[in-house]
Order: C-alpha cells, then sequence, then structure tokens
C-alpha cells in the first residue's frame, strides 16, 4: 500500500478517518478491549451481538457503535502500548513501561542503528522503529524460528506493512553478528552477559548499551561482566514500577493493584579502545575492610584467559566485601 508522499511508515494507518486496514480498538461499557484490522463487507461478533465493519469505515474515531445486542463501544485507533498488551504473544512482551524507559535512556533517537537481540513477541522492537524511523536501522536476531514468526506478524499489522527500517535474523546474535557499527544496542535474553564482547566489537565510543533482564541473579552477573570487561563505564541498574489512582470525585487512592516489577535495566556507555578507566571508589560493606586493589589485580592475573578461574576469582572478590547476592 502507497504511502502518502514525505509521511512516515505507517502514518496512513495512523490518522482521518477509519479505512480498511486499519486497526481499531473497541471499549465497551465494562472497560474491555477488543482490537481487530477493519475489512470492509466483514462483521465483529461478540455474546453481545455484532454490527457491520462498514459502520466505521469512514467515520472519525472517537465513534461509539452499538451492536445488535445493545452494547455501545467506543472505538479508537490503538496507541502502542494498548496494542502491545493485545497482540498475540510467542516470549512474554517488554512492557509500556520499560520499553519507554529503553528508548529515553538508550537515546534512541530519529536516524540511530540500533542491534537489538531476543525480540520475543515484536513489543520493543515496535518502539524502536517508530524511534529511529525510516531513515534508521534497526537490526533484530532472534534465535527462536517461532518466536521470530509471531514478532514479524505483529510488526507488520502494527506498521500496516514491512518496516524499511528493520532486518530481522533468526539465529544466535554472536555467531551472526553482521552490522559493522551502530550507535545502540539493546539485549533481552537468559545471559546477556556471553554476547558483552560480541557487541563490544560493533558499538561505537560513545554508544549506550541496554541490558533487560529479570532477576537479581542476572543484574549481578550482567553488571560484574560490564566492569570486568574493561570497555563500558560504569553501568547503571535501575527498575521503573508503575502505579495507577482511583479518582471519583474526593476518593482519591492508589489503586489496589500496580505494575510492579517486570525487569531491570542495566545501562552502560562504550569507552574508547586503549583508554583505561580510573579505579572506582566506593565503600566497603559495612563491617568489611576495603580490599587493596593489588589483591584482586593479582587474583585476575593468576586466572589469566581462563573463564573458570576468572569467574571464581570475582565470586572470591564479592564474598570478600559481602557483596553477594
Amino acid at each position: 500500500m502507497s504511502e502518502t508522499p514525505g509521511a512516515p511508515h505507517g502514518a496512513e494507518h495512523r490518522r482521518g478517518s477509519f479505512k480498511p486496514g486499519d486497526l481499531v480498538q473497541l471499549t465497551d461499557t465494562k472497560g474491555r478491549h477488543h482490537t481487530f484490522p477493519l475489512q470492509a463487507g466483514k462483521q465483529f461478533h461478540t455474546h453481545k451481538g455484532s454490527f457491520e465493519h462498514d459502520a466505521l469505515i469512514g467515520r472519525p474515531e472517537g465513534t461509539v457503535v452499538r451492536s445488535t445486542g445493545g452494547m455501545d463501544y467506543l472505538a479508537l485507533r490503538p496507541l502502542l502500548s494498548d496494542y502491545v498488551l493485545s497482540m498475540p504473544r510467542g516470549a512474554a512482551v517488554v512492557y509500556p513501561k520499560d520499553a519507554a524507559q529503553i528508548v529515553a535512556m538508550g537515546d534512541i533517537h530519529p536516524g540511530a542503528r540500533v542491534l537489538e537481540a531476543g525480540v520475543g513477541s515484536g513489543a520493543l522492537t515496535c518502539s524502536l522503529l517508530r524511534a529511529v524511523g525510516d531513515y534508521g536501522a534497526v537490526h533484530s536476531y532472534e534465535r527462536r524460528e517461532d518466536f521470530a514468526k509471531i514478532a514479524a506478524k505483529n510488526v507488520r499489522t502494527f506498521f500496516g506493512g514491512d518496516h524499511p527500517a528493520w532486518t530481522l535474523t533468526v539465529g544466535d546474535l554472536a555467531s551472526s553478528i553482521r552490522p559493522d557499527e551502530v550507535e545502540r544496542v539493546v539485549l533481552d535474553m537468559l545471559a546477556p552477559w556471553e554476547c558483552v564482547d560480541p557487541v563490544a566489537k560493533v558499538l561505537v565510543p560513545g554508544g549506550v548499551l541496554i541490558c533487560y533482564v529479570a532477576t537479581t541473579t542476572q543484574l549481578s552477573r550482567i553488571v560484574e561482566a560490564l566492569r570486568e570487561h574493561g570497555r563500558f563505564a560504569e553501568p547503571e541498574a535501575t527498575e521503573t514500577l508503575l502505579r495507577t489512582w482511583h479518582v471519583e470525585g474526593l476518593a482519591v487512592r492508589p489503586d489496589h493493584r500496580m505494575i510492579g516489577h517486570t525487569g531491570f535495566l542495566v545501562t552502560a556507555r562504550r569507552i574508547a579502545d586503549g583508554v583505561d578507566l580510573p579505579p572506582r571508589r566506593r565503600r566497603p560493606a559495612k563491617g568489611v575492610e576495603a580490599e587493596p586493589e593489588d589483591t584482586w589485580s593479582a587474583d585476575m592475573e593468576a586466572a589469566g584467559d581462563d573463564r573458570e578461574a576468572r569467574a571464581a576469582a570475582l565470586e572470591a572478590r564479592l564474598a570478600r566485601r559481602g557483596e553477594l547476592p
């Protein structure tokens, strides 16, 4: 389907009156949502009756339609945050609150070149493509072909076709990484520490690496892996909690339910090759004496390139400082 000249990809499905092919979100009187693409001649059916898609085609957003069973529905185009929570899933989606933080903290801008590993159902991919625009690039990697197929369909459905900035590769990131240079890397996987070295080779100096992990064990491992690697500035770990409020006249209180923990974000900047960061200075845990830096250096030098020995040295250091999770 042709785009309006100069309009961003998918814009024609987000503007004006409803057209065939547009996504529509119906909200009933109980707040329940139904999302589907409009097709001329089709009918929408629920336990509360049906109505013709043609009753919406040509009408503006914010229209109310009534089914044959007397149920009123408010018709709007779904926001991206609505869409990702209702779209078909293979893997768990990155919640809108976390996707927004990734775009903001990663400073993902129009024209940026982004590498994404762990596509899942394509929720975060939609946010990344929105941010980079038609002239940026999002290189996505997904190990599982079944997840990749679901993600590809979800992205096409939301944008109304293939996005010109998106490349999807089915395979392992470390063995099939292709772009020579990217400005941003987003890792949403079980063991992101295994990919720190490969992505450091393609991430430009000053670039941003963001890792999305679910557990404190993963959080600890990726932070220490980034510190040990030596090509990243001090990582920052955050968590975002979202709480809605009940507002009815003077009855104003927090809702009893909230979107609490979904994941941790670890953000780090790539430093230039050949640069040695100044040693970090931080207070040891209470009751633990500060460890001389030469002790740590000697342990790592003795371990050499032996990964198991280096991991054991790291664990011993954390134990001495009382920082094991």
